[in-house]
């Protein structure tokens, strides 16, 4: 987790877990969405990454799981940014408080 935390901050490129890019980070209120989905079976499941840098300049990250499946990468790569985007309308900071 470290080393995927570190190339996050440092601009490397994320990879999915089977082994595809991870998708290039979309901003929304301060908050970087990157999606990284996982195929399948020819399917892809809705996942990825929310980031924000925090108060005290480190940045924070939520893990975004989804159960959606999705026949094509780049449907799957929009779906998780609008599931995102709604989850931090919803949630804002609270994602990044220890449960």
């Amino acid at each position: 987790m470290l080393k995927r935390w570190l190339s996050g901050l440092l601009g490397g490129g994320d990879r999915g877990s089977d082994g595809a890019p991870a998708g290039e980070p979309v901003v929304y209120q301060g908050y970087q969405i990157i999606s990284e989905p996982a195929d399948q079976g020819g399917q892809y499941r809705v996942s990825g990454w929310i980031r924000k840098p925090g108060a005290d300049g480190e940045p924070q990250e939520h893990r975004f799981e989804r159960s959606d499946m999705v026949p094509g990468r780049e449907a799957c790569d929009q779906l998780m940014v609008s599931k995102a985007q709604r989850f931090i309308d919803e949630v804002g900071e609270e994602m990044f408080r220890p449960r």
